[in-house]
Formats: C-alpha cells, sequence, structure tokens
C-alpha cells in the first residue's frame, strides 16, 4: 500500500486496548500485592479474554467485555491461585480507568488539528468506553466511541468493521484502521480498511489473510504515513 493511498483515507479509527490504553496497567497498580505474579497475571487475563470473544462468537453466545473481561480475570485468578475477592473488585475497578499509552493523546490532537475524523472501534462495552476515555481525557479528541454490542459479536467478525462505514457513511477503503493487535488488523484489512499496525512489542507476522498497508513501533510515525 503505497503512502499516497493512505493519505487519500478520510476516517481514523483506533483500537482501543493495547492500542491506545495500556491493558497492563489495570495489574501494574496493584504489583505491591501482586509481586512477581503481576505479569503472568497481565499475560493470561488478556488471553483468555481475547479466547473468550473469539469462542463466545463462535458459538453465536454474546455477552458484553465487562462480563467477559470478568470471567477472563476469575480463571486467571484461579490459575494463579490468587484467592483475593477485594483484589478481584480492585482489578476490575482499574481496568476502567487505564492508562492511555504516551503517544496517543498526541496523536489524536495532530488528527484533530488536521481535521481527520477520529474513531475508537473496540470490542470494549459502552460503560467500559466512557470511563476509559473520561479517565484519560480523550473525549473532545474522538468524533466518535464505537462498541461491538450493537451487533452483538466481537472483533474480527466482518459486522464489527461495517460500524465504522455506517456511522461516518463512508466505504472501506476510506478508512485508515489502526490497531496494535495483528489478528485485528487482519481482520481490518480483509473487510477493505487500509490497516495500520502499530507493533510495539516486535511482533512475529500473522499466518491470517488481510496484510496490513503499514506498520509502525508508535503512534508518532502515523502522521508521516497520512501525510499530515
Amino acid at each position: 500500500m503505497s503512502a499516497e493511498t493512505l493519505a487519500q483515507t478520510r476516517v481514523c479509527v483506533f483500537d482501543a486496548y493495547g492500542t491506545l490504553f495500556d491493558v497492563a496497567a489495570a495489574a501494574r497498580r496493584w504489583k505491591d500485592i501482586l509481586g512477581e505474579r503481576t505479569q503472568p497475571l497481565t499475560e493470561l487475563w488478556r488471553r483468555k479474554q481475547l479466547e473468550y470473544t473469539w469462542l463466545r462468537t463462535l458459538m453465536g453466545r454474546y455477552e458484553d467485555f465487562w462480563h467477559v473481561t470478568g470471567a477472563a480475570l476469575d480463571h486467571a485468578l484461579a490459575a494463579l491461585a490468587i484467592a483475593d475477592p477485594g483484589l478481584r473488585a480492585r482489578l476490575m475497578a482499574s481496568y476502567l480507568e487505564l492508562d492511555a499509552y504516551s503517544d496517543a493523546r498526541p496523536l489524536l490532537a495532530r488528527l484533530k488539528e488536521a481535521g481527520r475524523p477520529t474513531a475508537i472501534l473496540s470490542n470494549g462495552s459502552p460503560s467500559m468506553l466512557a470511563a476509559a476515555v473520561s479517565a484519560a481525557r480523550l473525549g473532545r479528541l474522538l468524533d466518535a466511541v464505537l462498541s461491538v454490542d450493537p451487533v452483538g459479536a466481537y472483533k474480527p467478525h466482518p459486522s464489527v468493521y461495517g460500524l465504522a462505514c455506517e456511522r461516518f457513511a463512508c466505504k472501506p477503503a476510506e478508512v485508515c484502521f489502526v490497531s496494535a493487535n495483528a489478528w485485528d488488523v487482519s481482520g481490518a484489512a480483509c473487510f477493505g480498511f487500509h490497516a495500520i499496525h502499530i507493533d510495539r512489542t516486535g511482533q512475529p507476522p500473522e499466518g491470517l489473510p488481510g496484510r496490513p498497508a503499514g506498520t509502525v513501533t508508535s503512534l508518532d510515525q502515523l502522521p508521516t504515513l497520512l501525510a499530515l
């Protein structure tokens, strides 16, 4: 995908968790209690959270992301033999106030100044996303915050990506979609978005259809791709 083609997109849509918001922040806030279990909990919680979204979509048994996140946390706590109801409540509360990555606000402000519409398109429930956006003070920099709730399925189901086209009355080819999740980039690319992978951790390529239109290691690099 050429830089010229990317520059012709008119809407920028972002995944939320792992892309704008640091999912590791929830457990990290309680590192004094979790100790050496902080990283294992973070990784298992996130893995089961994603697995449950995919499996529920395949089974046609949708439940919103707040409940999925809680079920994934329960599994992770049990697997790591962490029996602390009070800690569970604190971890769930922390997920509503995840830290935004340091490059998120400057990038969204740059897009706002350039007159480029922006949105979040996320697995998160509306209430979760509203809380995260408010805590990070990103609201005025976003034109829309879109949850999968209306379609009752999770990414990478095509119906989810269609929500962005409906909201902005645009074609898939007019959307630049940014995600830190390679599987999400694949799904968005298959839908027809110009999908950008923000690879913060040096992930190996995924053996999935749908190639990224570009790869960056920081959101700071996106304006160059968009010729802003």
